[in-house]
């Protein structure tokens, strides 16, 4: 009985800092109707920043509490100010979800940049002793847990029930165009959502810092907690964002505690899943869901950005040649970093079909890198398959669950989907650490053969690269034929609105379906190629991570381009190796990039480029027939 009561508090403790983070990603949520998966990072930096004010300044551990809490505040507010509130009217929801993602990104690498990557921990507050109540120990700490929990609900409550200023807040919430015409200062009231969430995390990062490890990437666990306590409760629920948090945490240490702390994850996101199926709106959304037909919800989609004309078939060729005489130019190292972009590449591919021509949100990408890497390379290296068999296999397997994924999410739309698609990708994080008998566990799986077709092997750097640069012409030839087939006009249909596409008589689910399994299979194909280049496969290769980290390669390429991704894969992969001493800056830099895309190039570089060359030749074209008018004139 002594043990079942110290794993409930143990939950309850982790579950009351879930609470937290959770009110912080439901503050900005109902105001702005926008996930910022940035939320978890102020939790580190926080945290960290309290760490230097006591250890590196002296400074005694209240006022580097305030210092730390007042710091992190002001940093939310200017990002929230300089990016996050003036994005709000120019970017439609996805990709507002995916700037929170830059920032996440850049906040992680600035941690890295300052910090390091070596892992800190905060003193105890009250020393480590533990109180022992009933039988029950009880860590110091676990005190200022709870109670600093129940000050900051409590305190929230109040103000959003009680002020003027809650007034307000909730009036955004409800309906945003209403309360602009009660003078409401909207953006104000956005600006201050997300200043106060920036706060919220900052305290619960302080708090759980004394009895957890924090490193330059803790934010994102943070994050990925946050976000699914606030769906399991209610995206839009103050009470939902606590129930949901407490939940979460017992859940969590009830399977740790009874089954195995491997799959406590995976028990947990089964959790997660399940509510998403059976209330999309959260457990507790009735005891105070917001409003949602009165929100602005859509914003408009940027048009997609194509290069034609005569000029674009020369364009490709002479591309082409310059990539296939490149690895006579570049050193070995390079060289090695060009197939991994290839191979990246081939996966942003599919995400760019996904997300930039049909609209749909993907944040577990790699998990399907994960299932068609460790497949091949378990069939090639325990089972004795050839490795070409073994990457059919991945693929098949990858298109199953992906056609399993797309039919229990089929009802998902906008940030559910994307909660659905980021569960997957977690829950195959899990199973991979997890599986240690066939996965190799967090070590990975070593020995993986060369990629080989007959008796043919792969096994330079050259080989490899060829035979990427092969796959990828003709999966660009292949797509570039389908996006103007009536398959094609169909998606973009859906993405510009799926309601109108579904009215014209295009079968949405039907479409989302297949185009979610093609971009499962291409992950598939490019988690395998990466196994057999390494010779080695490991979680954090094909993690969660890595789903972002292609999300900002295709953002920074250009949506719905298809080349344009390579160019936002090159830079974010050769970067690092072309420039070494500054390969620590990597992290920072692709979140910079990120949210500079995002905010000054919505297009990418690739369709920014295209965007410039095609007013260029509107212009000359201009020029050229004002001219010949005037000489037609001149003439008697």
């Amino acid at each position: 009985m002594d043990t079942a009561i110290q794993i409930l508090l143990g939950g309850v403790l982790q579950g009351a800092i879930f609470a937290m983070l959770a009110l912080g990603f439901s503050l900005v949520y109902r105001v702005t109707g926008i996930v910022n998966l940035a939320q978890g990072a102020f939790c580190v930096v926080a945290a960290l920043a309290m760490y230097s004010l006591e250890s590196v300044f002296g400074w005694a551990p209240l006022p580097a509490a305030a210092g730390a809490l007042a710091g992190t505040t002001l940093f939310g507010a200017l990002l929230g100010a300089t990016t996050f509130v003036p994005a709000l009217s120019l970017l439609p929801n996805s990709s507002m979800l995916m700037l929170t993602v830059g920032l996440l990104t850049l906040i992680e690498g600035a941690i890295l940049a300052v910090w390091g990557s070596q892992p800190y921990a905060l003193p105890p507050f009250s020393g480590e002793a533990p109180v022992v109540i009933a039988g029950v120990r009880i860590v110091p700490q676990g005190f200022w847990i709870i109670g600093t929990a129940v000050v900051v609900i409590v305190t929230l409550w109040l103000v959003l029930a009680r002020t003027t200023l809650g007034k307000a807040l909730r009036a955004c919430s409800d309906n945003p165009a209403a309360a602009r015409l009660m003078g409401i200062d909207v953006e104000r009231m956005r600006l201050l959502s997300f200043t106060m969430a920036s706060l919220v995390g900052a305290i619960g990062g302080i708090m759980v810092a004394p009895v957890t490890s924090l490193e330059f990437d803790t934010g994102r666990f943070f994050t990925n907690s946050g976000f699914m306590a606030v769906a399991i409760g209610g995206m839009g629920s103050y009470i939902g964002a606590i129930g949901g948090g407490l939940l979460l945490g017992v859940t969590e240490q009830v399977a740790a505690g009874y089954v195995s702390s491997l799959f406590s994850n995976a028990l947990t996101l089964g959790l997660l899943l399940i509510t998403l199926l059976w209330r999309p709106n959260g457990l507790f959304a009735s005891l105070g869901s917001r409003r949602s037909d009165a929100r602005e919800e859509l914003r408009v989609q940027r048009a997609i950005v194509r290069l034609s004309g005569p000029r674009a078939g020369l364009y490709a060729a002479l591309a082409l040649l310059g990539v296939l005489v490149l690895p006579y130019l570049v050193s070995s190292g390079v060289l090695s970093s060009l197939v991994i972009t290839g191979i990246l590449f081939i996966a942003v591919i599919g995400l760019d079909l996904l997300m930039g021509y049909t609209g749909q949100v993907s944040l577990g990408q790699a998990g399907f890198m994960a299932i068609g890497g460790y497949t091949s390379a378990v069939l090639a290296t325990n089972y004795d398959w050839s490795p070409l068999s073994g990457v059919v296999a991945g693929m098949a397997l990858s298109l199953v669950c992906a056609i399993v994924v797309s039919l229990v999410t089929m009802r998902l739309r906008g940030v559910y989907l994307a909660l659905a698609t980021l569960a997957f990708g977690l829950l195959v994080d899990s199973l991979a650490v997890g599986l240690t008998d066939t996965t190799g566990g967090p070590s990975g799986l070593v020995g993986i053969p060369s990629f080989s077709v007959g008796d043919y092997a792969f096994t330079t750097p050259r080989s490899m690269y060829y035979l990427v640069v092969g796959l990828i012409v003709a999966l660009l030839i292949f797509f570039q034929g389908g996006i103007k087939s009536g398959f094609g006009r169909a998606i973009q249909a859906i993405r510009t609105d799926h309601m109108a596409a579904a009215a014209f008589g295009v079968n949405v689910e039907r479409y989302k379906m297949a185009v979610f399994a093609v971009s499962a299979v291409l992950a598939s194909l490019a988690g395998s190629l990466y196994g057999f280049f390494f010779h080695f496969l490991s979680p954090e290769m094909v993690g969660t991570s890595r789903s972002f980290e292609m999300i900002a390669m295709l953002v920074i390429g250009g949506e719905g381009t298809l080349v344009g991704p390579l160019f936002g894969t090159a830079l974010l992969t050769l970067l690092p190796t072309i420039f070494q001493p500054f390969a620590v800056y990597k992290t920072a830099a692709e979140g910079l990039l990120m949210v500079l895309a995002f905010r000054f190039l919505p297009a990418g570089l690739f369709g920014t480029a295209v965007a410039w060359i095609t007013r260029q030749a509107v212009r000359r074209k201009s020029d050229a027939g004002l001219g010949a008018s005037g000489l037609k004139r001149s003439l008697p």
